[in-house]
């Protein structure tokens, strides 16, 4: 009986059967014996037309393009409060991050084989930040991130995954994205002193440009320099583009802090100073910070059940896509245009979730700047191995990443919001009973400063439409249920009141 070929291997259809396509390389592979050809044989290395050259450059390429995580993990949940006014470590968050990444990598490339890396989530820790820490303790809003891991690996074990995703039209996951894009842009703006609050003032816009309605200070200088420079290395597709402007920018700022007089507190929470040290002992004492079910105490079940919900529509569609796409550009979709062992490579995403909200380090997920490696020619997880260990590497060099000032990493927070919403021209704008819903979806979360309202207000929308378009039963269960939800926790204040509860 003929040896049953890797379903991962690249394949294209000739008269009535389907053969190997031919390597990218004009020489065919030849499989190593010994103990690298073990490593071969187990990763697919030859059969995917690759070699150990190609899968340790890609490796190296998807580390360095997604290395700013690095920077900006620490920077977005380091720079918010919860709700006694705690902040977490930097350090520690750095430590975690890096932890995470290194660990969970390592699992996806040894149990999915696919050349993909995973770490925090853009987007995801803007939700931990922003939405979840003001309302509970630290550990509280991780807990959450811990029970949306569990419940992703659960859809995924029964294959309710498939309902979900028939259930929210693409349009409105595109526009989660889009609106997503927006507020982690608006984000950067705010946290560089682009934009700011106006103070003390009633009946006028609400923010500013700079601190006084102009633009002032070397450090909002340091971030129009970074973000000049962010978008001229993407306009070249410059690999890495954002990992090198995190360090160009942030050596100019550790440059003028040093020659001009600058208050520390100009520059937030971080001032680019130079450490005594540049290599150190990671700090693991966020790890374990969690609490599964504090976050009831807080909030009332109802809040808990859509914010848990939030976190699992982002990461489990952002998976989705992330893993379909790099698959896609790696030549390694079969016949059908399904991804190689997509249930295990799902389940391992979920466990991530878990692993970064047990680590304090936020939801991690499947990251697309995968596809650098994929250029490089990786095409196994032997590549997330070489990425996993980089990661790995980097637990201490810690001080190196505690210099990086918010208008040093800001740039990056803009540069991933055009990359989002880069989305917006898939949705289908001459379908008003789409397009309305998506908007709102837009608009909301960075008008309101708030995902959750984004998307509760995209859905809530989506239903009424549809109902008064007599296309009710063209709305999936799921997104009925989920929409009633998101009413209520509109409404809850007068609900609240109705029932006596304040």
């Amino acid at each position: 009986m003929p040896e049953r070929p890797d379903p991962a291997v690249p394949v294209r259809k000739t008269e009535g059967a389907a053969v190997p396509a031919p390597s990218a390389s004009p020489e065919t592979p030849v499989t190593p014996t010994g103990r690298r050809g073990a490593v071969d044989h187990f990763f697919s290395i030859s059969a995917r037309g690759s070699d150990f050259g190609r899968e340790i450059r890609g490796g190296f390429a998807t580390f360095f393009t997604m290395a700013y995580i690095l920077v900006l993990n620490p920077i977005i949940l380091g720079s918010a409060e919860d709700k006694f006014g705690n902040h977490l470590s930097g350090p520690q968050l750095v430590t975690a991050t890096a932890l995470v990444a290194a660990v969970m990598t390592v699992v996806m490339g040894i149990g999915g084989n696919l050349p993909l890396a995973l770490a925090a989530g853009l987007g995801l820790n803007a939700v931990a930040a922003f939405q979840l820490a003001p309302l509970m303790s630290w550990p509280d809003a991780m807990g959450l991130i811990v029970i949306e891991g569990l419940l992703i690996c659960v859809l995924v074990v029964t294959g309710l995954r498939e309902a979900i995703m028939h259930a929210i039209p693409p349009s409105l996951k595109r526009a989660i994205s889009v609106g997503i894009g927006l507020f982690i842009a608006f984000i950067g703006f705010v946290d560089a002193g682009f934009v700011t609050r106006i103070p003390g003032e009633t009946g006028a816009v609400p923010v500013q440009l700079g601190a006084t309605g102009h633009l002032s200070g070397w450090p909002v200088l340091v971030f129009c320099l970074g973000v000049l420079l962010t978008v001229a290395l993407l306009a070249r597709r410059t690999k890495g583009a954002i990992l090198i402007s995190i360090v160009v920018t942030t050596f100019v700022a550790v440059v003028i802090d040093g020659i001009a007089d600058i208050a520390p507190a100009a520059w937030g929470l971080t001032v680019p100073a130079v450490p005594d040290d540049l290599v150190a002992a990671p700090d693991f004492g966020l790890i374990g910070s969690f609490s599964l079910f504090g976050a009831f105490q807080h909030v009332g079940v109802i809040t808990v059940v859509l914010l848990v919900f939030t976190l699992l529509l982002s990461d489990f569609f952002d998976t989705m896509g992330t893993v379909v796409g790099v698959s896609h550009e790696a030549g390694l979709l079969d016949e059908d245009g399904k991804v190689p062992h997509l249930g295990r490579v799902l389940l391992i995403d979920g466990a991530a979730a878990v692993a970064g909200g047990a680590a304090s380090a936020s939801s991690a997920t499947s990251y697309v700047e995968s596809t650098a490696g994929v250029g490089e020619g990786a095409r196994t997880g032997f590549a997330s191995l070489v990425t996993g260990g980089l990661f790995a590497v980097a637990l201490f060099l810690t001080p190196l990443a505690t210099i990086v000032p918010a208008q040093a990493a800001a740039p990056a927070l803009v540069a991933v919001g055009f990359m989002l919403m880069a989305q917006v021209r898939h949705i289908e704008w001459e379908k008003y009973e789409i397009a309305i819903p998506a908007f709102l979806t837009i608009a909301v979360m960075p008008f309101t400063y708030s995902i959750t309202n984004g998307i509760g207000a995209g859905f809530v929308a989506y239903v009424v439409i549809k109902a008064v378009l007599g296309k009710a039963k063209e709305v999936h269960w799921l997104l009925w249920g989920t929409a009633g939800l998101f009413a209520v926790y509109f409404a809850i204040d007068p609900v609240e009141q109705l029932l006596g509860v304040r």
